[in-house]
């Protein structure tokens, strides 16, 4: 697996976390450090506000440490809102606002009826039709903090299941197996309560702008990243506690640095209504 489809394959289960209660007015804050061959990489931070059936989380990854020394600059913000319903979430719209070097690019999805997708791209993406999502493959699909959300009430079925996820260029499948089980103490996560779930995830291309030959994606394929869920309240939700991913240049590990929740002050949650 690639470090960017890791990465890519790990934002999307950092969501899930922030699930725990909808049912009150509260803000949750994880803080996420991703290493690269031992050096410190990316941080992912999540903020995730709920009153009552709604919700809105936003997250911002960045490079720190030698990682952002000696490679390109990047900044990724993502944002993601809607409801709750019988079925768990219901995701009303998500965003993403990418910087690479000096090149911004944004994407908005909005979600209606029957999985229906309307975009809007900045700067306006103009495929060469073998690069193009057909609609039959862009309408259902979630974008990736989206889709996070989308099974975070899971518990201990999160890891088996196929997600489609939709970045605006690229329409890939994220698919995740359970493996096994682990005691705290065996997993290196004290902190957890019962044992971890230890799922693979692995992506499948579905269609879009790549840009490795599809030979090599395969290749990546057989490379799946592992990661380890924990339960670290009273709630049924697993959050991702540990994650190891073997690449061509090293391998990629992930760790919580932090867990903190509180009620939102008024202001907050009168925001939230609007």
């Amino acid at each position: 697996m690639s470090f960017r489809r890791a990465f890519v394959a790990f934002a999307l289960t950092v969501a899930a976390p922030a699930l725990a209660r909808a049912d009150d007015a509260r803000q949750v804050e994880i803080g996420y450090e991703i290493t690269f061959a031992g050096f410190a990489g990316f941080r992912v931070d999540l903020t995730a506000r709920f009153n009552g059936s709604t919700y809105d989380v936003e997250t911002r990854t960045f490079k720190e440490g030698l990682l952002r020394a000696v490679t390109i600059h990047y900044d990724g913000r993502n944002r993601a809102w809607g409801g709750f319903g019988p079925q768990g979430a219901r995701p009303t719209a998500g965003s993403l606002s990418i910087v690479v070097g000096d090149k911004p690019r944004t994407w908005l999805a909005q979600y209606g009826p029957g999985g229906a997708l309307q975009e809007t791209h900045n700067p306006e993406w103009k495929p060469p039709p073998q690069h193009a999502i057909p609609a039959d493959q862009r309408n259902g699909s979630l974008d990736p903090l989206s889709a996070g959300l989308s099974v975070g009430l899971a518990g201990d079925a999160a890891c088996d299941r196929t997600i489609p996820t939709n970045d605006g260029k690229r329409r890939i499948d994220i698919l995740v197996r359970k493996i096994g089980t682990e005691s705290p103490a065996a997993a290196g996560v004290p902190s957890a309560k019962g044992d971890l779930l230890v799922c693979e995830i692995s992506t499948r291309r579905v269609a879009g702008e790549f840009h490795d030959a599809p030979k090599e994606a395969e290749t990546e394929r057989e490379r799946p990243m592992r990661i380890w869920l924990a339960r670290f309240d009273d709630t049924q939700i697993r959050y991702p506690a540990r994650l190891e991913a073997q690449t061509g240049f090293g391998t990629i590990r992930g760790k919580t640095l932090w867990f903190r929740e509180r009620p939102l002050t008024p202001a907050e949650a009168q925001a939230m209504r609007r």
